[in-house]
């Protein structure tokens, strides 16, 4: 939108802009006028939401699966348990409980409240809770606690022998700073000595294999499957001594470019559940024993074929959320077959703890993530934050309509009088993120900036990787600006980001919800400022409404094809008038 703008804008800014500009922003499209991409709002699911308010209606997830729900809460504070629970209470050993305390943790949130147990009880997990919520902590909290003591009891386990040798926890997310982010806040927990708990190893980018076996790999999809070679001896070994799995942001690993290759991990990893299923039904008292030449003649194909279960349009993901090196890999990997997702679904007994943890997770229509994971996991307990997909109450929203003429203005006050205000409120330190929806819009956007005056950052996936984990340490230590793409909308934990901004306005109802969460987090106050043109209208009016009525925000869309080409259609006929203009 803002680059639309070409002569009028460039003429507010004649004293500095160079002719060179002209073209470049008359060809990016910035404030997108292409069709969203809406959450299903089919008949509604049931879900049971944590520590309901009381002018909200309860829902359940399913019949089958499990839903847990926080305790009773009294008062106002949106984020913490109430006081009387304590980390010990949940469960957990005084050894992590000092851990934490020792890392400034000392109340736990309410989702980590919720989902600490049911991850310390061995079930299936899955974890769908607002950003913000403690959701990394909720699900590395535990499965710390589990590996350490499976470490210090083992030698008194009488069925250590027959055991692998060394047991340990995966931990896959969609991107290589994701993975550091992790790895981070792992290493955070540390004992009376100063030292981190368990070895934990990011297998992604440029990290190789650890040397020393690490009781935590946190790896991408593709990173981890060229690691485990399929011709390697010790190949067999490794899946065996997996006993715990975490997806990180499992609604983008189960879609898109991902999908293929966390469905050949889980073939991987079920194998020798499966193994132990088939023994125990045929009655046999011999162990199953997986080895490398199991492993190579097991025959997948005598499955039996079905349809392809793809994923709809609506839960694909944008090339903002992918990291090229992420994906580059994939040739090394397996295809997966049409009868893939069926032989997921089976049901065997299982040797491994699988969690999915989410931030946007849509259950409405057979083949949104949501849905996929009840009938993969169908007896998992599933954590729902009372803000998933709602609007926070401690956000402040602000709403500017703005055309081709006003919205360069609009965007400036929007951070200058922000900026301003955090300083006369004495903020040592302020921060505030702008969106834009391309590589292009967010150079446009940092340019308009700079040339008013603002000292800003620039992120997005055209930036090595190395650029971008610099710019992301400045950004948390200094402050400032930082213009960026959706590829920081999700998973990067920014402490006290104050203010999010808009330019350009969100494509989907999920970009919408992790970008306005990248403020308001654990307890915090936010505001978010939203620009938007006539073609954004009808979403806009969408997700407000939501909001009004105190309905989820995916409750506002339709997965008619009708009501997206509605908004497709208003959009290419608002940009084509913004051209001829």
């Amino acid at each position: 939108m803002i680059i639309c703008r070409s002569a009028s804008m460039l003429h507010f800014y004649s004293s500095s802009a160079t002719p060179k500009l002209l073209p470049h922003f008359r060809r990016c499209s910035f404030l997108s006028t292409s069709s969203p991409s809406p959450l299903s709002s089919s008949p509604p699911i049931r879900l049971i939401w944590l520590n309901q308010s009381s002018r909200r209606r309860t829902r359940a997830f399913s019949s089958a699966a499990v839903a847990v729900a926080v305790p009773k809460k009294i008062g106002t504070d949106t984020f913490f348990a109430e006081e009387s629970v304590s980390w010990k209470s949940l469960g957990l050993s005084h050894r992590i409980s000092q851990a934490l305390s020792n890392a400034g943790f000392h109340r736990p949130s309410l989702v980590q409240a919720a989902c600490v147990p049911s991850i310390l009880s061995g079930k299936d997990v899955v974890i769908a809770a607002e950003t913000g919520s403690g959701k990394t902590h909720g699900y590395l909290v535990p499965l710390i606690d589990k590996l350490c003591s499976a470490r210090h009891d083992g030698n008194n386990d009488s069925k250590a022998a027959s055991a692998p040798s060394h047991s340990f926890s995966i931990v896959l997310c969609p991107n290589v700073l994701l993975c550091d982010q992790v790895v981070r806040m792992a290493n955070g927990l540390s004992g009376g000595n100063g030292e981190p708990l368990l070895r934990v190893a990011a297998v992604c980018g440029r990290q190789g294999w650890p040397v020393n076996k690490p009781d935590i790999i946190v790896s991408t999809p593709a990173a981890l499957l060229n690691n485990i070679d399929p011709k390697e001896i010790h190949r067999s070994d490794f899946i065996r001594g997996i006993k715990y799995v975490v997806f990180d942001e499992a609604d983008m690993l189960l879609s898109g470019g991902f999908h293929n290759h966390v469905i050949r991990l889980i073939h991987m990893l079920r194998f020798d559940e499966k193994l132990l299923s088939r023994m125990n039904k045929s009655g046999s008292e011999n162990p199953v024993e997986l080895n490398s030449d199991s492993l190579s003649h097991f025959n997948f194909e005598s499955e039996e074929d079905i349809q392809n279960q793809s994923f709809s349009e609506a839960e694909e993901i944008s090339e903002d959320d992918v990291d090229a090196e992420d994906l580059k890999e994939e040739t090394k990997t397996w295809p997966v077959k049409k009868k893939d997702w069926r032989r997921v679904r089976k049901n065997y007994e299982r040797s491994k703890q699988y969690i999915f943890v989410a931030a946007t997770l849509p259950v409405n229509g057979k083949k949104t993530a949501g849905a996929v994971l009840k009938k993969m996991f169908p007896d998992a307990n599933w954590v729902s934050g009372n803000y998933l997909h709602y609007h926070n109450p401690r956000l402040k929203e602000k709403w500017i309509e703005v055309t081709t003429d006003t919205q360069v203005d609009a965007l400036i006050e929007a951070v200058k009088q922000f900026n301003s205000k955090a300083l006369d409120h004495g903020a040592v330190v302020s921060r505030t993120m702008v969106f834009g929806n391309t590589v292009e819009a967010v150079q446009a956007v940092a340019n308009i900036l700079q040339r008013a005056g603002i000292e800003c950052y620039c992120y997005h996936k055209d930036l090595s990787l190395e650029e971008r984990a610099e710019t992301l340490d400045h950004f948390r230590e200094k402050g400032g600006i930082f213009v960026c793409t959706d590829a920081a909308a999700r998973g990067v934990d920014i402490p006290n980001v104050s203010h999010v901004i808009q330019a350009d306005f969100a494509t989907s109802a999920v970009d919408f919800l992790h970008r306005v969460g990248r403020t308001a987090r654990a307890g915090q106050f936010g505001v978010v400022t939203s620009l938007y043109t006539e073609s954004n209208r009808d979403l806009v009016n969408a997700i407000r409404t939501a909001g009004k009525l105190g309905q989820p925000v995916e409750a506002a869309f339709s997965r008619k094809r009708s009501f997206r080409n509605k908004l497709k259609k208003r959009g290419s006929n608002s940009a084509r008038d913004q051209l001829v203009n």
